[in-house]
């Protein structure tokens, strides 16, 4: 496949996804679902093109550092064509789950992450609100696919082409798919447990992809038909204007951190999970969910 191959395929497929946009809003509409809502649908396109101003931006740096440690410092080639694709899918699929999970784990991190989970609606136009700063720092998390003998322009292209998957799950028109492709894509049933505010849910199913690397590392929660999702933050932004959607968790963060009086406080504000505390006014959302079991454990227990 020639590069020229590579970007009518990204552009073929960013269209389907366009297309299959107007389709929902229209059956949205028609069937009176309410899953858009005008500015929150403007709101998402503003983040997309600031995303995009920023990946053009630092597109040339991306690939020459990508680049360079592939052409200097890979430490082998695989040859086979078929071989080399399907490595380079999964292990970049892989890569994505990391810095999907450090975004929520870590919350320097979580403060860019947060503007894609800022919508309280779920729908297509959900999948280009994105994480405005992520192209600054997503290079160092794919330097790994060099290392081991990927070209750039490979990388890149492999990139785009789950990202176009990713954005295809942002929906609630379609339901739980066959058990098999369940168990082992991200699915929208999956990706709609994501983007919940519920308890549960939260910080589970970080996979772009394949869900198994949820349920590998422990991240993966099924939705539940019997609990009504809610979209958005545990905490809404007053201000649901782009630019505070953009800085108000860095705004937050300043604040924890300056309000904590030792140095090594401070640095547990910015690397810490969201919700982690000095003083323990507030809780990480796997504490929470680790007394949630508990006291369903309780609740049900025949010895109560």
């Amino acid at each position: 496949m020639t590069e020229f191959d590579k970007q009518i395929s990204v552009i073929a497929l960013f269209s389907i996804v366009i297309a299959l946009t107007f389709v929902e809003m229209y059956y949205s509409y028609v069937h009176n679902k309410k899953h858009y809502k005008g500015r929150d649908t403007l709101t998402n396109v503003y983040l997309m093109a600031s995303a995009f101003v920023i990946n053009i931006l630092t597109k040339a740096g991306t690939f020459m550092l990508l680049q360079y440690f592939y052409v200097h410092y890979r430490v082998f080639q695989i040859s086979n064509t078929f071989a080399y694709w399907i490595v380079l899918i999964l292990a970049q699929d892989f890569l994505y789950w990391l810095l999907h999970y450090t975004g929520h784990y870590v919350r320097l991190f979580w403060a860019m992450h947060v503007t894609h989970h800022s919508s309280e609606h779920f729908n297509l136009t959900t999948g280009f609100r994105s994480t405005v700063f992520e192209p600054l720092y997503r290079v160092f998390f794919y330097l790994p696919l060099a290392l081991i003998g990927f070209d750039a322009f490979d990388i890149l292209f492999a990139y785009l082409i789950t990202q176009i998957y990713g954005n295809m799950v942002h929906t609630q028109i379609v339901g739980k798919l066959h058990p098999i492709f369940e168990y082992i894509f991200v699915t929208p049933s999956h990706h709609r447990v994501h983007h919940a505010s519920n308890l549960r849910y939260l910080d589970k199913n970080m996979g772009m992809v394949l869900i198994v690397w949820d349920r590998i590392f422990g991240t993966f929660q099924e939705e539940i038909p019997e609990e009504e999702i809610r979209y958005g933050l545990t905490k809404q932004p007053e201000d649901t204007g782009a630019v505070n959607i953009i800085f108000h968790e860095f705004i937050a963060l300043y604040h924890d951190v300056k309000k904590a009086q030792k140095f090594s406080d401070k640095l547990k504000y910015i690397f810490y999970p969201p919700g982690w505390s000095h003083d323990g006014s507030t809780q990480t959302a796997k504490v929470m969910q680790q007394e949630l079991m508990q006291q369903a454990q309780n609740t049900f227990s025949p010895h109560q």
